[in-house]
């Protein structure tokens, strides 16, 4: 028997509506989604107001000066004298300037090296693991801390405390603003976390910057010309030249910006900062959730496992990514209406929102809007990319997702690849928003 969302909440007394939703989106989000669509497509609740369908989430992911991040900013260090990091700005200045910085050095050139590096590091973990693992902090978490070890720069500091980091930025931002309905002790701890991790990185990161670039300014000018003598000498003989130390942080602290480009050195730490915190919860919330899908269904489970066996990698990462339509690391994207605005004026279901209103914008719904997807609740690999809403949409798309497109994947198939893979526990979320506990076994 379908179950009828809409009138259950119709029924329920105000205070009690929001809370259901907030139960359903956890609990049993498409079958709730696809009745949104149908009959609600805006649902208006005390909270927030619900966008289901596809052109509509899009609309409002597109237009960042209407619908914009203002609940970022206390999160990411915005105040008065401080602008914070470029993910809680809309369409300035700052965004766009140090969002295209951050994206030439994430060069997409380096994608074979990282495929390379997170294939050699997640068979080694896997390897030494010996046929049994508790996955989601021994390799969902390890491979992308390692990434950001090796290749974003992150050296002379233990995984764990970048577990941390990452952990309670994300888990603030994202997962404590009020409509989330924390009770006040957990949210104020959740808090109390994430000011105690902001003041522990900023430690870290300034004594890390600072040590790279005394490497740059003096290491540089010494061994520089030496290496250029050097790779002459070995081109003459026939031998590949030997390349220097390279990282992102070095990379960044390489380069030379004028003082009109306005990208001081403070500023390049913020920046690096986020890429800590923007890799590891969420990659390792994506492959542990997506390893599940595939574990738990057995048809699809041999589809995945045939796949992961191939040299060519395609069909893996199409299979990775219908799969997030089904367990995204998140159902919906949150903004605030900056202005009054008209959504969806001119069609049936046009509503007027005023100026502070919270929004959520449903994105796993628009993946299962019939008009992105034609048979939207099928599982189908062969689907068109642009329409998928895993790194994001508009101005505000993942910042470092091309390095997600080849690291998720890589991570997914050397587990299906393993020989006899299962699960010998339940994916444990403890309470909280991320999976923290998932037992795996193989045969060695």
């Amino acid at each position: 028997m379908t179950m009828d969302f809409l009138a259950e909440y119709d029924a329920a007394p105000d205070v009690e509506k929001y809370p259901l939703v907030r139960k359903w989106i956890k609990t049993n989000p498409l079958p709730f989604f696809k009745q949104l669509r149908a009959e609600r497509p805006i649902l208006v609740t005390p909270e927030c107001t619900l966008l289901a369908r596809s052109s509509d989430v899009r609309d409002c992911l597109q237009m960042p000066t209407i619908f914009s991040v203002d609940l970022y900013k206390s999160k990411m260090g915005v105040t008065d004298d401080n602008p914070g990091y470029l993910m809680a700005h809309d369409d300035d200045a700052l965004h766009y300037r140090e969002k295209s910085i951050m994206q030439s050095m994430l060069n997409r050139d380096d994608i074979p090296r990282i495929k390379k590096l997170i294939s050699d590091t997640s068979k080694k973990i896997l390897d030494d693991a010996d046929g049994q693992i508790e996955i989601v902090n021994n390799y969902c978490r390890m491979v992308p801390v390692i990434l950001v070890q090796k290749y974003f720069g992150f050296d002379g500091i233990e995984p764990e405390a970048l577990f941390k980091w990452s952990y309670w930025n994300q888990y603030n931002t994202f997962y404590n603003q009020p409509f989330d309905l924390n009770p006040k002790d957990k949210h104020d701890h959740i808090v109390q976390c994430h000011e105690e991790c902001t003041a522990e990185l900023t430690e870290y990161l300034k004594a890390m910057i600072l040590r790279k670039l005394f490497a740059v300014n003096v290491k540089d000018r010494v061994l520089k010309p030496a290496l250029k003598i050097k790779n002459a000498v070995r081109g003459l003989i026939g031998k590949e030249p030997d390349v220097h130390e390279d990282d992102i942080v070095t990379r960044m602290l390489r380069s030379s910006f004028p003082d009109e480009v306005d990208f001081p050195l403070i500023r390049l730490g913020r920046n690096v900062g986020g890429l800590l915190i923007g890799t590891v919860e969420t990659t390792s919330k994506a492959a542990a959730q997506v390893i599940h899908f595939f574990l738990e269904r057995p048809e699809l489970l041999a589809q995945a496992k045939a796949a992961s066996l191939l040299e060519d990698t395609d069909e893996i990462e199409s299979l990775v990514w219908e799969a997030l339509r089904f367990v995204p690391i998140g159902a919906y994207m949150f903004r605030q209406v900056a202005q009054d605005y008209i959504i969806a004026e001119g069609t049936e279901h046009e509503t007027s929102l005023k100026k502070g209103t919270t929004v959520l914008a449903l994105t796993q719904s628009a993946m299962f809007d019939e008009c992105a997807y034609k048979n939207a609740d099928e599982f189908n690999k062969d689907r068109n990319w642009y329409n998928n809403f895993t790194y994001g949409f508009g101005a505000h798309d993942c910042l470092g997702k091309y390095i997600g497109m080849a690291m998720l994947p890589e991570m997914v198939r050397q587990v299906l690849a393993l020989d006899g893979v299962h699960a010998v526990s339940a994916m444990d979320f403890k309470d909280g928003p991320f999976p923290e506990h998932y037992e795996l076994v193989w045969n060695k």
